[in-house]
């Protein structure tokens, strides 16, 4: 017996022996890789921050040995979402300002600032989130009241989509702004022979220079802030969409010494500063930092009637938007670029704007391969001009666009305009990926609104019945895909991350319920239980 058991032990502990000792390993769990072939598997292991081995749990509890061993309890597993065009640090600033999103009328959102500045005493306001669509009266506002109640500290009220700001007099006073007042790319606007306040794309820029200095402290905050929403929504990487060198590298300061677990692909900001800095460097890439893009803008935005359009509005005659970037500066930027490793993303709303960019993108890519520059928004697209998109030109979308503006888009374009506008699946069929994100803080961080409005076509309360424009909705395979592994290959990340695959980092979320079979209505609600980036857990 003495004899026998010694054997046993012995087998017992060269069976241990065999095992490969790994950091993490889920069981028991519905993982949905991603991969080609779009595979299921029930298990994986982790170690060193990266996919060791996937399959499924017999095998792979067999063949590894892990302290930390995650059962799934066969929940939905999924690769860490990648919002393919947000604003990350913004996100982070507007929990420091005045939060107007949702307002019903100018009341309440003079009923925020009011209470705000009660709660803050602050010797300069902002806020952000506005949008007189969502009003009775659906026009701009003015600031009479504003300069009645805050007649000496600057008050600053970005719309919802960051193209237009609301100011009142001491703000339009600091920024020397008069109704003599001349900038090329947008409106300031004047009624009656007066300033209203209202400020329409590259003017805004006057107003920008007035902006009491972020320190990095307020910075760094932001930063950690912004992370803690996204982890909890599940994201592990952002595309921030426009950002100064500064921050860019605090984000790697703060990666570096473990303050910031998020991944970020950077899109430089488009000013001379940044293309001087990083062109002349080469990109900066690190495992959580990806430098490689420049941020541009072709036009402002449709719901401030500043998207170029190649008619007029519809509902504004003799009003066609405006370029923000002078067309001769778009090809100039797209050439420049073409000779270098760098990605050019570029904001284009119009069906004027988007042909223009498309055109510079043609012209400067012709004869390269594998550059997969990005048209951000790809909004609203003339039907003779989807051609233009290829595996060399990207969509990136955000298909909560179409469900926030479709009760007003088609006052803006006409019943013919409309129907090649928010064209998701005709976008995907002609390029083959397309990039998905949500445009944070212009809508909700929640990628389950953005997963929701690409498939359903409608909004949190069911409405249109039925779909807006079904003839564009993506199936629930591609809408994964868009933000996951299509997202990744958009910022030439496909190698490293957007599927469950061995030699990957292990970014990866565990929800709930299954967004892939839920019944549409409730995958606005989806929770996610856990969050890991690089087989760490962030949430």
């Amino acid at each position: 017996m003495r004899k026998i058991l010694t054997i046993l032990t012995l087998a017992l502990l060269f069976s241990c022996q065999e095992k490969e000792n790994m950091d993490t390993i889920v069981v028991n769990a519905n993982v949905y890789t991603v991969d080609s072939t779009m595979s299921m598997a029930t298990a994986f292991a982790v170690k060193d921050g990266k996919f060791v081995a996937v399959g499924d749990s017999e095998t792979i509890t067999d063949e590894y040995h892990s302290e930390t061993v995650i059962d799934a309890e066969n929940k939905p597993v999924y690769p860490g979402f990648i919002d393919a065009h947000c604003h990350f640090y913004a996100l982070g600033l507007k929990e420091q300002h005045v939060d107007l999103v949702g307002t019903k009328s100018f009341d309440e959102v003079i009923s925020r600032v009011i209470n705000f500045q009660k709660e803050k005493n602050s010797d300069f306001i902002i806020g952000r989130g506005w949008d007189q669509n969502d009003w009775e009266n659906k026009e701009f506002p003015n600031k009479e009241k504003l300069d009645s109640l805050f007649p000496n500290i600057p008050v600053v009220l970005d719309r919802i989509d960051g193209h237009a700001y609301l100011v009142n007099q001491k703000a339009l006073t600091l920024a020397g702004i008069t109704k003599e007042t001349k900038v090329d790319g947008g409106e300031i606007e004047i009624v009656d022979g007066e300033l209203t306040g209202i400020l329409v794309d590259n003017p805004m820029g006057l107003v920008d220079k007035i902006f009491p200095e972020t320190t990095e402290e307020v910075a760094a905050k932001a930063l950690k802030d912004a992370e803690k929403l996204c982890f909890d929504y599940g994201l592990t990487t952002v595309n921030d969409a426009g950002l100064d060198k500064e921050i860019i590298l605090l984000i790697d300061s703060l990666q570096k010494a473990g303050a910031l677990d998020m991944r970020v692909y950077a899109m430089m900001s488009n000013t001379q500063k940044n293309l001087d800095y990083f062109l002349n460097r080469g990109i900066l890439k690190t495992d959580k930092l990806n430098v490689r893009s420049v941020k541009a803008y072709a036009d402002g935005a449709l719901g401030s009637r500043g998207a170029a359009l190649k008619k007029p509005y519809s509902d504004k005659h003799n009003h066609f938007g405006a370029m923000v970037t002078p067309v001769d500066q778009i090809y100039g930027l797209a050439e420049r670029l073409s000779k270098t490793d760098f990605q050019l993303n570029t904001h284009a709303i119009g069906d004027s704007a988007n042909v223009v960019v498309l055109r510079a993108y043609e012209k400067a890519l012709k004869g390269e391969k594998d550059k997969r520059w990005k048209i951000e928004h790809a909004q609203v697209v003339d039907e003779a001009d989807f051609d233009y998109f290829s595996d060399n030109i990207i969509p990136s979308v955000q298909p909560t666009h179409a469900t926030s503006d479709m009760y007003w888009a088609e006052d803006r374009l006409g019943a013919e305009r409309i129907k090649s506008a928010y064209a998701y699946k005709t976008l995907l069929e002609q390029s083959g990926i397309i990039a998905l994100g949500t445009d944070f803080p212009v809508e909700y961080v929640s990628p389950f609104l953005t997963f929701h409005a690409a498939v359903a076509r409608q909004d949190v309360e069911g409405y249109p019945e039925g779909g807006f424009q079904m003839k564009d909705a993506l199936n629930r395979e591609e809408a994964l895909k868009g933000m996951t592994i299509w997202a990744a290959y958009s910022n030439f990340e496909g190698d490293e991350k957007g599927s469950i695959e061995v030699g990957k980092w292990a970014d990866f979320i565990i929800l709930d319920k299954d967004i892939m079979t839920v019944p549409a209505e409730d995958i606005p609600n989806l929770q996610v239980e856990k969050t890991f980036v690089g087989g760490k857990q962030v949430k």
